[in-house]
């Protein structure tokens, strides 16, 4: 068995064991007011983790410079300009007007 096997099921051994504790303490609180002090907890931590989550991406978004702005000078540039490949059939359709004119002009021999 694989170390990441062995951590996977400690993993869901120990979720498990939460779970029961959870239900055990909401549902059979061995004490007065501790049904009431687990579901505070519950809720302090699922909004505290909720929006701890939205303040760090609040912050990145705060401290991160901006981009570069692009320069579209050289994109028109190169929009602008035909790749080879794009040059290729229009040197190959002038080159057909010119042989087919030769053809279908009589020969002076014929």
């Amino acid at each position: 068995m694989s170390r990441d096997q062995v951590y996977g099921w400690i993993i869901l051994v120990v979720s498990l064991a939460i779970i029961l504790g959870y239900i055990w303490a909401v549902f059979f609180p061995p004490m007065v007011g501790l049904d009431t002090l687990v579901i505070k907890f519950t809720g302090v931590a699922a909004i505290g983790f909720g929006f701890g989550i939205m303040a760090w991406i609040g912050y990145t978004l705060a401290t991160t410079p901006p981009p570069e702005p692009i320069d579209m000078s050289e994109f028109e540039k190169k929009v602008e300009e035909p790749t080879p490949e794009e040059k290729a059939p229009e040197e190959k359709a002038e080159a057909k007007p010119e042989q087919e004119t030769a053809a279908s002009e009589p020969s002076p021999t014929g």
